[in-house]
């Protein structure tokens, strides 16, 4: 089973083709994109979505000028929306349940004050302990997932970790340094995450940044694959 998680940058706008057709490339069964916008060009990617068989959708109902979360999958799931969670950016995390586990897709503020960490810990990975949370944090781990120390939230992703979750790129390469978005001056930040619950952790194969997608320009975001088997 392949998901991929990508934050397509304010809703894809002209590039919204070409990342459809990144998607078609990759073939993912789930996908959750991040910066997703309900505007024209969100609905046409949602028919030519239809089109490639993610018939299980899920966003919020989000502003047309907001950024925000969305999920989609060949496989039939329920869904959960969010509505009063954060004052402000409810809008931003939408879960899918299947079968076997949870997906909850994030996109957390960049250095804004909010609740959704302190959500997820304290009780979406209690109703759901079996989930993997993907997604654009827009943080990481000060000195490991950049350079710097400027991240805001590490306290809570280390909190995560205590919880019985764990970054599946981190648990399969240690502390490997490698960016998915980087700054105009060319400082890199691993913003783009998989956390996944400990005992799904021997059925991740692997856990990857497809950073050619980023250098074309279909964003400026590396999309981030995890893959699960048996």
């Amino acid at each position: 089973m392949k998901i991929l998680s990508w934050n397509i940058r304010q809703g894809g706008g002209s590039r919204s083709k070409g990342i459809v057709r990144a998607i078609r490339e990759i073939n993912p069964d789930i996908l959750a994109l991040n910066e997703w916008r309900n505007n024209a060009t969100g609905t046409q990617m949602r028919i030519d979505l239809l089109r490639l068989g993610y018939l299980h959708q899920v966003t919020s109902a989000a502003q047309s000028s907001s950024n925000t979360a969305f999920l989609a999958s060949k496989f039939p799931c329920s869904s959960i929306l969010y509505s009063d969670i954060d004052d402000l950016y409810s809008d931003n995390v939408v879960a899918g349940i299947f079968g076997a586990f949870t997906i909850l897709s994030v996109y957390l503020p960049h250095k804004k004050k909010h609740r959704l960490l302190d959500w997820i810990i304290d009780e979406f990975i209690v109703e759901h302990p079996t989930s993997i949370i993907v997604g654009d944090y827009n943080t990481g781990i000060n000195h490991v997932d950049q350079d710097g120390d400027s991240f805001w939230y590490t306290d809570r992703l280390e909190t995560l970790s205590t919880k019985g979750f764990r970054d599946a790129f981190r648990a399969l390469n240690g502390d490997k340094r490698e960016y998915s978005w980087y700054s105009h001056q060319g400082n890199g930040y691993r913003y783009d995450h998989s956390y996944a619950a400990d005992h799904l952790l021997p059925l991740i194969q692997s856990c990857e940044y497809l950073h050619h997608y980023r250098e074309g320009g279909l964003s400026d975001h590396s999309p981030m694959l995890l893959v699960l088997g048996s």
